[in-house]
């Protein structure tokens, strides 16, 4: 598979359901987080918004979140 004989594949260690779990959340988190600075980098403003509260039944919830997006008003800059 790697031609390479300097690297070798490591397995990542066992981790159970609920870990696993955070780490996509956490994944997806920093992945959200990077595309709103791009987007704020491009002249939009962006507000997460929370619309509604997932619960599982068993005592576990969290919120689901959906972007407000506008784009950036125009301020004129003036060197007094």
């Amino acid at each position: 598979m790697n031609a390479n004989p300097d690297f070798e594949r490591v397995q990542r260690p066992e981790t159970d359901a609920q870990t696993r779990a955070i780490h996509r959340v956490a994944d997806a988190v920093h992945r959200l987080n990077e595309a709103v600075q791009r987007a704020v980098g491009e002249g939009v403003s962006v507000e997460l918004v929370r619309v509604s509260r997932h619960h599982s039944g068993t005592g576990a919830w969290g919120d689901q979140l959906v972007p407000t997006v506008r784009e950036a008003a125009k301020v004129a800059l003036t060197s007094e």
